[in-house]
């Protein structure tokens, strides 16, 4: 099993909606081969900030599977605007 986590920096005045259009987004993500489970966590001290957790079964579910699939640009579509700056991915075993 592989985690990959991301702390996500959203746009000032941006959270309400990124968290409507994250809901829109999930099924995208869950539909996925290797697709375990996810979490995202809004941070208590930083307005702004989340961080989000999956879990894939291996890297290659996530790096190839996921976002090299057509509903990653429709992931792309609904999330990729409100990060500012864009979140560096890192993955754990």
């Amino acid at each position: 099993m592989i985690l990959e986590a991301a702390i996500l920096y959203i746009k000032e005045g941006q959270a309400l909606k990124f968290q409507e259009n994250f809901g829109l987004a999930e099924p995208i993500i869950m539909s996925r081969k290797g697709y375990r489970s996810h979490e995202l966590k809004k941070c208590l001290e930083k307005e702004n900030q989340y961080l989000l957790l999956v879990r894939w079964d291996t890297l290659e579910d996530h790096e190839t599977g996921f976002r090299k699939s057509p509903g990653y640009e429709d992931w792309k579509k609904l999330l990729h605007h409100f990060y500012e700056p864009f979140p560096e991915v890192l993955h754990y075993s």
